[in-house]
């Protein structure tokens, strides 16, 4: 698969998206969604602009938004946009949110895009090749055991009680002392990077992860569900992942232990 033309165009859409949040941050408020989560100006007006260009230039292709849901098209391509991933954390002025752009091919993400228009920091992945952070390859670390893992979350309360459970079963077999709250997006970026062990979640829809697993593991690790399996379309929302495959087992037997 010839993805250069792809990734250009996803390039632009994150360029479209970062002019439109700029000048925004820390100068927005927020309303509340239906489900109560916080929403901007800002993530409205990026993910205007990524569908313009979108709509322009890939007529056939499916869009899946964050803001405004799905508009069919009719080949077997989506492209998957979270304008803000982590609008809480935008409006307390942390510039630790990113725009998410993944394009996915019959249910499984082969293109994925983590920019964080602030700092001027992108994480491009792409199926078969090595990640880059603003051109430069980055690779995961390695991890020798799990009580040696650096965890990470965006927080304890996006778990449901059974879910928090086994999330704290897990913890208490990393180097729970480091364990790193906050950071939506970013944690899975600072992974790719060699900064991070591990990342553990759950409740997550397709437009929060399907952009991380090609730059996850175009740096060398490898995103899963609870269970260990795979990640795509389909998938329920319970998300890992891993600078170091190998730990892969051990977090899924850690994880099963919560009860």
């Amino acid at each position: 698969m010839n993805l250069d033309d792809d990734i250009a165009l996803a390039l632009r859409l994150a360029d479209a998206a970062g002019e439109a949040i700029r000048p925004h941050f820390r100068s927005v408020s927020a309303e509340r969604k239906g489900d109560s989560t916080p929403v901007t100006l800002a993530d409205h007006a990026a993910e205007e602009a990524m569908r313009r260009l979108l709509k322009a230039e890939r007529p056939r292709d499916t869009v899946i938004g964050e803001e405004f849901g799905a508009t069919a098209g009719s080949s077997n391509r989506s492209w998957v946009l979270d304008p803000i991933d982590g609008t809480a954390g935008f409006l307390a002025g942390r510039p630790l949110f990113g725009t998410l752009i993944a394009l996915v091919v019959e249910g499984f993400p082969v293109l994925g895009v983590i920019d964080q228009p602030i700092i001027g920091e992108r994480w491009v992945g792409v199926m078969g090749r090595p990640t880059t952070l603003n051109g430069r390859e980055v690779r995961t670390r390695p991890c020798r055991e799990l009580a040696e893992a650096t965890l990470a979350t965006t927080g304890p309360h996006y778990f449901d009680d059974h879910q928090g459970q086994h999330f704290m079963a897990l913890a208490a077999k990393t180097d729970h002392k480091r364990m790193v709250m906050g950071g939506d997006c970013y944690n899975y970026a600072m992974l790719a990077t060699g900064q991070l062990d591990l990342v553990c979640e759950a409740n997550l829809k397709l437009h929060d992860w399907a952009a991380l697993v090609p730059v996850v593991e175009g740096a060398g690790g490898v995103m899963a569900d609870w269970n260990g399996e795979p990640l795509h379309a389909g998938s329920d929302g319970h998300v890992l992942a891993l600078g170091d495959p190998a730990r892969l087992e051990d977090v899924v037997e850690a994880l099963a232990c919560g009860h």
